[in-house]
């Protein structure tokens, strides 16, 4: 029987909403409760087993970089329950990067957030500064980094770190071809070893040929999760529909899919 490594159970993540920094501020002094929330993820459930790798896709603002959030543990939800069955790093520009810190002094802290000891960290650098590639930049504060450079370094950290659960959320968006395939045999071999991984991309032929499943979100619901020819045929489908439409009835019906998610909090 297969063990299941990530069960979420009826997950919303809810936001408030302000119109401006003063309400925010009154928001917090007098828990006025008078803003409108954003349910950013609404009755999310879904089971990954050990060594699954899972595509998630969804058009911007659907809920994927919360689901990572949540999958992470960088955020708790708002309602429902998780259960998470192991060590889990999340892989995305910039995740977790100090910049006003190093290359060296990021690899480090964040190696430190990863529960790894100081000694492991210092075994463990060189091949970091190795596979991220970067240079003399390794030395420079992370604030002179290009977003590629800043992904390629937090890939190598987390990968190295050797989590059980590896969440990738857009990192190989950036980049060139030669950090992008090393990426990627890097995750197969993650795969091999039976870790599980949630893979988060607009790319659907990365999503295509990594992913053992997908998972669909649609406006903060899950759509479609099953194997992957299926859902990434179904999602394509439906981003045909979509580009068909005129501009003002895409604006309609982005509109009518965003009112599902807010509601008053008075």
């Amino acid at each position: 029987m297969r063990r299941a490594k990530v069960v979420f159970r009826n997950v919303a993540k809810e936001y408030q909403l302000f119109e401006s920094n003063s309400e925010k501020i009154k928001d917090l002094i007098l828990w006025s409760k008078k803003n409108r929330s954003f349910l950013a993820l609404n009755k999310v459930s879904f089971e990954v087993y050990e060594g699954e790798t899972i595509g998630v896709i969804g058009v911007n603002g659907s809920g994927k970089s919360t689901l990572s959030s949540l999958l992470a543990q960088v955020t708790a939800p708002t309602s429902g329950s998780i259960q998470v069955n192991g060590e889990t790093s999340l892989i995305a520009i910039s995740a977790g990067l100090n910049n006003q810190l190093t290359g060296l002094e990021n690899i480090e802290l964040k190696g430190l957030m990863l529960g790894l000891k100081k000694a492991e960290i210092k075994r463990l650098t060189p091949s970091i500064a190795e596979f991220a590639d970067i240079g003399e930049f390794i030395q420079q504060p992370v604030k002179k980094y290009s977003s590629g450079m800043k992904a390629r370094l937090g890939f190598a950290i987390s990968v190295h770190a050797n989590p059980d659960i590896l969440v990738v959320d857009e990192a190989l968006s950036v980049g060139d071809e030669t950090f992008y395939k090393k990426c990627l045999e890097k995750i197969n071999e993650f795969k091999e070893s039976g870790k599980t991984i949630f893979f988060i991309s607009h790319s659907l032929s990365q999503i295509g040929s990594l992913a053992d499943r997908v998972l669909w979100l649609h406006f903060g619901e899950v759509k479609e999760f099953g194997e992957s020819r299926e859902v990434i045929g179904k999602y394509k489908e439906f981003i045909s529909w979509y580009n068909e439409l005129e501009e003002e009835e895409k604006k309609a019906y982005k509109a009518e899919m965003l009112l599902g998610q807010k509601k008053s909090l008075k």
